[in-house]
């Protein structure tokens, strides 16, 4: 008999035809296999159009929280802001279903559990919260997200400030840092502060940084394992084995990752 199977896959970022590549390497079956995203389903890939349809296809068999270039494609949409010059958007921008697709993705989480001891969030465990806590946050972010106004939402999530949690914080910039901290965070300073601008590898970066992950967060308990993405120069380097990165970077031409939660395995293919 054949067992169902639970799979966690990195920043696909549009990138159709490795989404495929790596779905048949482990023979994904969508009637019993179920696939997991860390955000990050769109953006510079060659075919965001074609990833969001068939993950969309899925149905019940697909599960994601949001990423920054998730939450960035709903803001053009919206006529907030223009594309990244990057970004390889303009045939999902003008696809019929574009309301559909969009509708679908606004009602993924920032973070999400997988069982009881896997939690999924695109950047990353904010040392000051537990895994509690960030699910808490994060479903203070989807009221608003999935609401008929998420737009408003989306006018005010865009700014570097404030930039280190307070339990007091209230209104735009309550809802503004847990976005910044599930989908932007890598590096934070000694008192904990965010830091936006340095995306390098820890070897590379200032002695006045730390990643997040290194900072000492007496709340995550030792059975947990938080799964996250965002990090392509980092490839999934915590040397921390309850933090696992799944961004190792395909779309500038390394590897798509993804893990089988059921035996703890990493499987992968490359650009």
């Amino acid at each position: 008999m054949s067992v169902e199977r639970n799979f966690i896959i990195g920043d696909i970022q549009g990138c159709y035809e490795g989404l495929q590549r790596l779905l048949d390497k482990v023979s994904f079956n969508p009637e019993q296999d179920t696939l997991h995203g860390v955000g990050d389903l769109v953006a510079r890939g060659e075919d965001s159009l074609s990833t969001l349809r068939f993950l969309r296809s899925l149905g019940p068999r697909f599960h994601s929280v949001l990423g920054n270039h998730d939450l960035h494609l709903l803001a053009v949409a919206n006529g907030i802001k223009k594309p990244k010059k990057d970004d390889k958007l303009a045939p999902l921008l003008a696809a019929p279903d574009l309301p559909e697709l969009l509708d679908w993705l606004r009602q993924f989480p920032l973070a999400t559990q997988v069982g009881k001891q896997h939690t999924l969030v695109h950047a990353g465990l904010y040392p000051a919260w537990s895994t509690e806590k960030l699910l808490m946050l994060s479903e203070e972010v989807s009221q608003h997200l999935q609401s008929a106004c998420y737009a408003d939402l989306l006018e005010i999530m865009y700014g570097n400030t404030p930039r280190v949690w307070d339990d007091t914080l209230s209104g735009t910039k309550r809802l503004r840092f847990i976005i910044n901290a599930c989908t932007r965070m890598r590096y934070l300073n000694k008192t904990m502060h965010l830091e936006f601008e340095t995306k390098t590898h820890p070897s590379q970066s200032p002695a006045s940084l730390a990643p997040w992950f290194t900072f000492p967060n007496p709340f995550i308990r030792a059975d947990e394992t938080l799964v996250f993405g965002h990090w392509a120069a980092l490839a999934g380097d915590t040397n921390h084995p309850q933090f696992v990165g799944l961004d190792t970077g395909y779309v500038w031409g390394n590897s798509l990752t993804m893990l089988h939660i059921e035996t703890n395995q990493l499987i992968s293919v490359d650009a």
